[in-house]
Formats: C-alpha cells, structure tokens, sequence
C-alpha cells in the first residue's frame, strides 16, 4: 500500500505533482495489479506545517516519508522514490 501525500497551500503546485505521481502509479499497475495507493492533497498551513516548512511549494511525502520539499521533482526521482517504498514493504 502506497500512501502519497501531495503538501503546498497552491493547488496549481499540487496539481503538478499529482498529474505526475498519478501517471507513474498508473504505469505501475500495469505490472502490479492489486497494487493498493492513496493520493491526498494537503492544502491546511498546520498539516503541512508537521512535514515541512514551505508552504507554497510543493512537499512530496511518500508513507510517512518526506521524499521533496521546497522544489518540483522530477519524474525520475518520483519512479525511483515509489519504487524505494514498494521495495520497503
């Protein structure tokens, strides 16, 4: 089970980030089927607050585990951060 969460106070930033985290979990059950995730954006200032200290960008945590904070990832860090909590399981 992968729990995703999605941290900034814009929605345009999270946007961004979901677009891309759904597009590889999507690539992903392709081979895993039954592979169980949640995705949730966290817009609330004291939420975010608890895993990061920028607000208005983008904060990536992947099971409790904060992967990005302050800056846009890209794809290839996302595929090896998802596949690192899959392992992990």
């Amino acid at each position: 089970m992968l729990i995703i969460k999605i941290l900034s106070l814009g929605a345009p930033e999270r946007y961004a980030i979901r677009r891309m985290v759904t597009a590889i979990l999507q690539e992903f059950k392709v081979n895993n089927p039954h592979l169980e995730m949640t995705i949730c954006e966290v817009s609330d200032a004291d939420q975010i607050g608890r895993y990061a200290s920028f607000l208005v960008m983008p904060t990536l945590v992947i099971n409790e585990k904060v992967v990005c904070s302050g800056r846009y990832p890209t794809r290839a860090e996302v595929v090896n951060w998802l596949l690192e909590a899959l392992n992990c399981q």
